[in-house]
């Protein structure tokens, strides 16, 4: 008796939309295939199943229009990708996030963010830039998208990428380390040099409330912590009871500055998290408001022309502090 046909399951192909330019590989799967698990994936990825134009290809990888992914058995068959629902910016919130615009261009915005301004949401945060980026769009086809992040609490430039290709570009010069970045902080007491270089391996820890980008504590861990480098110089002191200072972070761990100042026995003035009750100068009116700013950005322009430079400036209650100090920033 003859058997009847068998069904393979097959590999097929599927090719990127202009609209998906820029698009990281892991987050291209869950646009189109939501039912398919992370693990599961890390696993095909893994094993070579999944490529792009032929070639072995990773989560993080970027993706370009016309590019093809081959779909290994068991994943070629998907629903169309769900439309996105773009959420409705009030008139209040769409007028705040363009009055933080300091630079435009056809393909990068960047805001100067305040203090106490999410960048994306997370567990009780329901308003934050990503979801007022609708707002940005200025009659252009696309959603600006996030380049990087800032924490909450943490206030200056913020850069966002206007097409998928800025996007890639902008996202491979942070990567690349191309970008040079410059804060300003008010720090509790003086470092024991005028200027240095901070190298100290930092690790993520779950905080008291577990784990969660909020809630996590970084720690300086010489056995299992990531490479961590700041460079700072100290621009104007008072005394041994405050400083001000230029920090270069050259590499970008979360909570960097905050955790090195703290190392070095100077934690940044607000910062309750990593430096205690020594953070909270009693007698410095906006002690319990941190006192970091993001100053200067500078990076290869992701149109190829030049350098994009630009600076933004503190927000009141750091401008404040300076002055309580009489800490100068001309010329600086």
């Amino acid at each position: 008796m003859t058997a009847g046909p068998q069904v393979h399951a097959r590999v097929r192909t599927r090719a990127v939309s202009k609209d998906e330019a820029g698009l990281r590989l892991d987050r291209w799967f869950q646009r189109h295939f939501p039912d398919l698990g992370h693990g599961a994936l890390q696993k095909l990825l893994r094993t070579g199943q999944v490529r792009i134009d032929g070639r072995r290809a990773e989560g993080r990888d970027r993706v370009e229009p016309g590019q093809t992914i081959r779909l290994p058995p068991g994943v070629s068959v998907a629903p169309p990708p769900r439309p996105r629902e773009i959420p409705t910016v009030s008139d209040r919130d769409a007028a705040e996030i363009r009055a933080l615009v300091i630079h435009r261009d056809d393909e990068v915005i960047v805001l100067n963010k305040p203090p106490g301004l999410a960048v994306q949401g997370g567990t009780g945060t329901e308003r934050h830039v990503d979801g007022m980026l609708d707002a940005l769009r200025f009659d252009a086809a696309e959603r600006p998208r996030l380049v990087h992040r800032l924490d909450k609490d943490t206030s200056g430039l913020l850069l966002l990428a206007r097409t998928g290709q800025a996007a890639r570009r902008l996202g491979e010069a942070f990567r690349d380390r191309e970008t040079e970045k410059l804060y300003w902080a008010v720090v509790v007491g003086a470092p024991p040099r005028a200027e240095g270089a901070i190298d100290l391996p930092l690790a993520k820890r779950p905080g008291p409330g577990g784990l969660g980008r909020d809630r996590e504590l970084v720690q300086v861990d010489h056995e299992e912590g990531q490479k961590a480098l700041t460079h700072f110089r100290v621009l104007d002191h008072a005394g041994k009871r405050a400083s001000l200072l230029a920090l270069w972070p050259r590499t970008g761990r979360t909570h960097q500055l905050r955790v090195h100042c703290a190392a070095i026995g100077c934690p940044i003035l607000g910062d309750g998290k990593y430096g205690g009750e020594e953070a909270l100068l009693a007698a410095v009116a906006d002690a319990r408001r941190l006192h970091l700013h993001a100053r200067r950005l500078a990076l290869p322009h992701p149109s190829g022309r030049g350098e994009l430079v630009v600076e933004a400036e503190p927000p009141p209650h750091f401008r404040r502090t300076l002055a309580a100090f009489g800490f100068s920033i001309d010329g600086v």
